[in-house]
């Protein structure tokens, strides 16, 4: 999903660049969002598994 995060910023960036500013947008909201999904199931899996009793390293 990080993968996919960075996908649409690159996207983003080059369409900015160019000038195309509506798909810049759309593509920075969507490598935005899927970020913030990223960073919650992130968090997610380490409180997971510090309660299952291995620690986080």
């Amino acid at each position: 999903m990080l993968g996919w995060a960075l996908t649409f910023l690159v996207v983003a960036l080059i369409a900015g660049v160019l000038g195309f500013g509506g798909i810049a947008g759309a593509a920075s909201s969507i490598a935005q969002i899927l970020f913030f999904i990223f960073i919650v199931l992130f968090i997610v899996a380490m409180i997971a598994r510090a309660v299952r009793g291995n620690p986080p390293v």
